[in-house]
């Protein structure tokens, strides 16, 4: 599943609804940045959200929240420094908040025993920033093995490549726990790699 042309929910960036703050309305200059950086880093944070473990048929509304939350903070942003980083810690809030908003959910709906959720799609996001399509496929596959702490922190580190002290205070944990969560995340992932090229009969 590719990310769609820069838009969220079917409108393109100049019909985003920007969120209203209740003061008079924002400045062009303001406008004129968020636009920027939304034509720009959609991708990134689709993927982004992908890859943090977001089932696609909700990526959409993550996405959307995602750039209100970039709207909202826009004051915070340098625009002397990388985007990436500033955008991957807001996609990683509001993706575990999504997590823990569907988890919620989901056990209200198990202890009722009528569960109304949609499953997750059996076909797990693709990490475009691997090799060939049956490589990707083989690391969906494996990262859906993990749970999302292990998850979360072997994509932050090992795929977007930031540092264990910033993981940390991301997640809220030690940075013994990020090494931890790290060290298990990679000897479960290779299991799993194993684990599923052998049902496939792969090498």
């Amino acid at each position: 599943m590719q990310p769609p042309t820069p838009s969220i929910h079917g409108a393109t960036t100049e019909a985003f609804e920007l969120p209203s703050s209740g003061a008079a309305p924002c400045a062009d200059a303001p406008r004129e940045r968020f636009t920027a950086l939304y034509h720009k880093h959609f991708d990134y944070v689709w993927n982004t959200a992908r890859r943090l473990g977001v089932p696609p048929q909700h990526l959409a509304d993550v996405t959307h929240d995602v750039f209100v939350t970039v709207f909202r903070k826009l004051d915070e942003y340098d625009p002397a420094r990388p985007a990436k980083p500033w955008l991957l810690a807001i996609t990683f809030r509001v993706t575990r908040n999504h997590q823990r908003l569907a988890g919620y959910r989901n056990e209200l709906l198990t202890k009722d025993g009528e569960s109304t959720v949609d499953s997750v799609d059996p076909q797990p996001a693709a990490d475009e920033r691997l090799g060939a399509a049956q490589e990707r496929a083989l690391v969906r596959d494996a990262l859906d093995a993990l749970d999302d702490d292990r998850r979360a922190v072997l994509v932050l580190h090992d795929i977007e490549e930031r540092p264990a002290a910033e993981i940390a205070a991301m997640c809220e944990i030690p940075v013994k726990t990020v090494y931890s969560r790290l060290h298990s995340a990679r000897e479960l992932f290779t299991a799993a790699v194993r684990r599923i090229r052998l049902r496939r009969g792969t090498p």
